[in-house]
């Protein structure tokens, strides 16, 4: 059975952080020492408390170079990937291009929710899918400490979330065996799926998108995620 949670709320950071220098630090070098240019994004990745997303035992290690277990088998991704992700979406470039409308984006695989809050930091309106009802409702209680309005349904994310398509972006944090046909058709036109592709074990970053009827594929490089469970993902176990 489908479930939804849905929150909104208005509080910020603490504004004693004792995390800001390890963040800015995180930024420096695992993010734009690697790359990554795109000042939004980058202002994004500053921006977001990493540690509020890991389990209490791991923020310490919250802006390590890597990425870490959430529970139930899941992960955060490590930040360099997320920023990679996030950057490879487009959404300048979208916002550009459609001045009066706000970008909704799709998160497939929730997770802790820290993917969902860079993309809100970068003013997109986000509709998250996760399959671990927990995870859900954390993400949730999180992202609305921070003050970010949010969308999450509990559900097969392989399917996407028809009923908010079309996307301005969707971002896949769980590698797929090919890109799942449903989430192509709920890009819409000019807008762009970043999903990891390839085996249990080994995957290639890509990036589709939809030019009218025509997608356009680019690999961006390789990485290694936990597998998408679902009807056009891998079965589970």
């Amino acid at each position: 059975m489908i479930g939804r949670v849905r929150g909104r709320a208005t509080n910020g950071a603490s504004p004693e952080d004792r995390f800001a220098d390890r963040r800015a630090e995180m930024v420096h070098r695992q993010v734009r020492s690697r790359g990554i240019r795109d000042p939004e994004v980058l202002r994004a990745m500053g921006s977001i408390p990493r540690e509020r997303f890991v389990p209490p035992e791991l923020a310490d290690r919250a802006y390590d170079d890597g990425a870490l277990g959430i529970g139930s088998g899941q992960t955060i991704s490590q930040p360099y990937i997320v920023a990679r992700m996030t950057e490879a979406l487009g959404l300048a470039e979208w916002a550009a291009a459609h001045p009066v409308e706000t970008a909704r984006v799709l998160d497939v695989g929730t997770g802790s929710g820290y993917q969902a809050a860079v993309l809100a930091a970068l003013g997109a309106e986000v509709v998250g899918v996760e399959r671990d009802e927990e995870l859900a409702t954390d993400a949730l209680r999180r992202l609305g400490a921070l003050g970010m309005a949010v969308d999450i349904h509990v559900g097969d994310g392989t399917l996407g979330w028809p009923e908010r398509a079309p996307f301005a972006g969707i971002i896949v944090a769980a590698a797929a065996p090919e890109v799942p046909e449903p989430l192509l058709a709920q890009l819409a036109d000019g807008a762009r799926i970043v999903v990891p592709v390839g085996t249990r074990q080994h995957q290639e970053l890509m990036m589709v998108r939809r030019a009218g009827s025509r997608l356009e594929e680019q690999h961006l490089e390789p990485c290694v995620f936990v597998p998408l469970i679902g009807r056009f993902g891998f079965p589970e176990g």
